[in-house]
């Protein structure tokens, strides 16, 4: 059964409502504080229709009503317009975002900052090598048969590791060796190296063939086949907020989730460019996150997507005005990559 514009209309006022004050809500409450034209008793046909179809329900201790997931999909779905964010607040993200000074001060500041604008539990992937393509690569002289391989992504990442030549090298054949290599995999995926690497052996000149072939297997090991995600958390306490009926009584469920980095990356590493994902309650796969919403976006430079970022909290969330602040965050933190 279809619903029509006021039965809608009830609807978006009593998540609007709930969302607010935290408690369930009754017909004389919506009457009172919305301008729905109708009599309490019209609203409350209007609530029975409502509930009947799914779209709220009647907690045991209270006369009133919460959303359902169900109710909370269509609300996101038909019902919320989503929040422009104030002047003053775009200048307070473009302001902490823009005083970081590397890549890790950038992810810290932004889980920060969406822990604050949400009051949620905040999640940012570090960029993922996966997506990123090879800025630099730099050798760096330890000893004579020892050098520092620093790999640098054009999401500003920063890979180092140490590499045990098996002979001594001169200093003009590191030279060699890092012009090679940056003139092969320069500005190359990271996830389409692999065949590069390996032809940068065949060609490298007899002299430098035994030192390339221990730089390869590390760059092939480190950097490539070991894609080492990373994630950012801020905001737990923020789960502390709510009422009894956030996380139906126990936030254990929740904090477990949050302690496995699988469970998050799959959350918010999916994201799909210039999309904004909503979750809600049993939507989520995760068990343990049944009794929460997630709200998740894709970050990058330009169009490209490096990472996810987003909140984590309970279904009574402010959905307008967390979609709005996922986005802008991600949009000045992709701005802010492809700056750098």
């Amino acid at each position: 059964m279809g619903l029509d514009d006021r039965k809608l209309a009830v609807l978006r006022a009593i998540v609007e409502d709930y969302v607010a004050t935290q408690e369930p809500v009754g017909s004389r409450a919506l009457v009172e504080r919305h301008q729905l034209g109708v009599s309490p008793a019209t609203v409350r046909n209007d609530m029975a229709v409502l509930e009947e179809e799914g779209y709220i329900r009647q907690p045991h201790t209270s006369a009133g009503r919460v959303p359902t997931d169900r109710g909370y999909r269509l609300f996101v779905d038909r019902l919320s317009r989503v929040k422009p964010l104030s002047p003053a607040e775009r200048r307070a993200i473009e302001r902490f975002l823009l005083g970081a000074v590397d890549l890790d001060d950038v992810v810290h500041r932004t889980v920060r900052l969406l822990a604050q604008l949400t009051r949620q539990v905040a999640v940012v992937q570090y960029p993922s090598l996966a997506r990123s393509s090879v800025r630099h690569l730099e050798l760096v002289p330890i000893s004579t048969t020892r050098l520092m391989l620093v790999m640098i992504a054009d999401t500003g990442r920063v890979e180092q590791r140490l590499v045990e030549l098996p002979a001594p090298i001169p200093a003009d054949d590191v030279t060699d060796l890092r012009r090679l290599l940056n003139e092969k995999l320069g500005g190359t995926r990271l996830s389409e190296t692999p065949p590069l690497v390996q032809a940068l052996v065949e060609e490298a000149s007899p002299q430098l063939r035994p030192a390339m072939t221990t730089l390869s297997t590390v760059l092939l090991e480190t950097l490539v086949e070991r894609h080492e995600e990373r994630l950012a958390l801020a905001g737990t306490a923020n789960l502390t907020r709510g009422g009894l009926l956030d996380f139906q009584g126990s936030l254990r469920p929740i904090l477990e989730a949050l302690e496995e980095e699988v469970v998050l990356l799959k959350l918010i590493g999916e994201a799909e460019p210039s999309t904004t994902r909503v979750l809600i309650g049993d939507e989520n796969e995760v068990d343990n996150l049944r009794a929460a919403s997630v709200v998740s976006t894709g970050y990058g430079p330009g169009t490209t997507i490096v990472g996810g970022l987003g909140v984590l909290g309970p279904t009574r969330m402010d959905y307008p005005g967390t979609i709005a602040t996922v986005r802008a965050v991600a949009r000045y933190v992709g701005e802010l990559l492809a700056q750098n």
